[in-house]
């Protein structure tokens, strides 16, 4: 009689792709705040105080085109500190819990750790710009009417919140840990977002008062915002392996 011998069978486990990681970082970070809301309610509630007290402020100026010069900068100035708010945030929930621990003990890159985050954190950011700037203008439409071109704004806002994302998740991991994080990552995020937040300025304001301005002023402007997002978004990206761990 002939005696078989059992083998054990190889099992071989492939490891998922940096892409499944990131899909899966990404719809953690979704689904979070779909049963919580607490990051969107909380931009959205800041976003319309803010809103609130520029109106108040400007609720004695006189109707003129001179606003729409200005509108930019106000404008920007709402989404700067919305973001703020948010960024600081974004990783509240896994330093509390220890989920950042997890997710650097996991066998993955960390840029992909980063990308899923600043794409949640942009996701958020762009919801709340969706329903923070239509009612911006409708607080501020008696002051001055925009331009035809107005909705190109829609180019510099999506420019610069993907810098904004980009370089606040970056910073926000850095001042995980700090004490007074709120006031470091504000002292952080400002001077190196200046650049991007320049120009954002510049091609908002064009697009808003149109004419001549909008032929001069928007093109370079947008060039120069997009350029700083891919060099600081790769920067960050490189970096972000060294700051996390």
């Amino acid at each position: 009689m002939s005696r078989t011998t059992d083998t054990p069978l190889k099992v071989e486990r492939k490891h998922p792709s940096s892409f499944s990681q990131y899909k899966v970082l990404l719809t953690k970070d979704l689904l979070r705040e779909v049963r919580t809301k607490e990051m969107l309610v909380s931009m959205g509630v800041y976003a319309l105080l803010v809103i609130v007290v520029f109106g108040v402020a400007l609720g004695f100026a006189a109707p003129g085109t001179d606003f729409l010069e200005v509108s930019g900068g106000l404008l920007w100035v709402m989404v700067v500190f919305t973001s703020l708010l948010g960024l600081n945030r974004s990783f509240s929930v896994e330093k509390e819990c220890g989920c950042l621990e997890g997710l650097l003990l996991a066998p993955m890159d960390r840029g992909v750790i980063f990308l899923a985050k600043a794409t949640s954190n942009l996701i958020f950011l762009l919801i709340v710009e969706v329903i923070a700037v239509p009612l911006f203008w409708l607080f501020f439409s008696s002051v001055a009417l925009p331009a035809e071109t107005a909705p190109l704004i829609a180019l510099p806002l999506l420019v610069g919140s993907v810098g904004i994302a980009g370089v606040g998740t970056l910073l926000s991991t850095i001042t995980t840990n700090v004490k007074g994080k709120d006031v470091m990552l504000a002292l952080l995020f400002i001077p190196v977002v200046f650049p991007l937040l320049y120009a954002c300025v510049a091609a908002t304001v064009a697009v808003l008062v149109g004419g001549d301005v909008m032929a001069e002023s928007f093109a370079t402007p947008l060039a120069l915002a997009a350029l700083y997002d891919v060099v600081m978004i790769l920067i960050s990206w490189f970096l972000y392996d060294f700051v996390v761990s």
